[in-house]
């Protein structure tokens, strides 16, 4: 049944004159004479009474009336259902990230932006190492995902990754330590025969690689003294003297009593990852346009590296 048979019929059920009805229509009255016609021997029933001075509903015209209204209603529910899940406002987005993402104020940002323009959207977050968050976005069981790595991480086929921002890494360590109360910043060098205790979660795997490579080119291996499975945990080590670690800058809003940051010289940077489809779905496009503006909005300081990691990447 064609719902502009509906609206024309609708019409005339409330004008009760066919010519009215066609002018409200902008249309003439012989061709929505015919549409009615049409309508009733889809039907099988006849919905209106005419005579030459008056046009009446039967008794299944009146009947039909507020059903052929529902059934508009609906239509035009689910044509607004369809519009917003198209424009991101509906549906769902699975998102997946490093342990240290949400300390990150761009991306606290972006989640609170884009839950407050994108309440009926279901966002779904969960913590996921590289590997298993680039396996999931491809399978299409994730939407996005962000990550931390110095290069650019190596996708397949249909995925993407853009930088969202450089940070320094800092050695975290116990205010009492002898690094803790040297003048000059430490260096990675100075860094051999300490104790470390790192955090051991699988999406930090990235972070500590990196570590290692940098212990590697300064001619020695790191000391670990302990794996952790918590931030609080880790943190709560190093404020007792187990050892150092390494955190991301974004991670210094984590203030521990006792535990003193330094910064590395020279300066050692990680870089956040936003990994998506080429052609990600409506409510991925919308998370995506909210991150990147929280990163611009809010990190102008990279902006020209971002710049240039995507020429460099072009």
């Amino acid at each position: 049944m064609d719902l502009r048979h509906l609206r024309y019929f609708l019409c005339v059920a409330e004008e009760m004159h066919f010519g009215r009805a066609a002018q409200r229509l902008r249309m003439s009255q012989p061709p929505l004479s015919q549409q009615i016609r049409a309508l009733e021997q889809k039907l099988g029933v006849r919905l209106f009474d005419r005579t030459s001075r008056r046009v009446a509903l039967t008794e299944a015209g009146q009947l039909f009336m507020p059903e052929a209204r529902k059934t508009l209603v609906q239509a035009d529910h689910a044509a607004q259902v369809a519009r917003r899940a198209q424009s991101g406002h509906l549906g769902r987005l699975a998102l997946g990230f490093t342990a240290s993402a949400p300390f990150v104020p761009q991306i606290a940002d972006a989640l609170y932006d884009f839950r407050r323009r994108f309440p009926q959207v279901d966002l779904r977050v969960q913590e996921q190492g590289r590997d298993h968050q680039v396996a999931l976005i491809e399978r299409g069981d994730l939407d996005i995902g962000i990550i931390r790595g110095v290069a650019p991480p190596s996708l397949p086929a249909g995925l993407s990754a853009t930088c969202l921002l450089e940070e320094d890494m800092l050695l975290a360590l116990r205010q009492d330590h002898a690094l803790a109360r040297r003048d000059a910043d430490p260096s990675i060098a100075d860094l051999a025969g300490v104790p470390f205790v790192l955090y051991a979660n699988t999406s930090s795997a990235d972070f500590n690689d990196h570590f290692f490579a940098l212990c590697d080119q300064a001619g020695f291996k790191p000391s670990i003294a302990l794996e952790v499975g918590s931030f609080a945990t880790l943190l709560g080590l190093i404020a007792a003297g187990f050892g150092a670690t390494i955190l991301s800058r974004s991670l210094s809003r984590l203030h521990v009593d006792k535990v003193i940051l330094r910064p590395l010289f020279p300066p050692v940077r990680t870089r956040l990852w936003m990994i998506h489809r080429d052609d990600p779905p409506p409510t991925a496009r919308a998370f995506h346009d909210a991150i990147l503006r929280a990163a611009n909005g809010q990190n102008g300081d990279n902006d020209d590296i971002m710049q240039a990691i995507e020429n460099k990447e072009k």
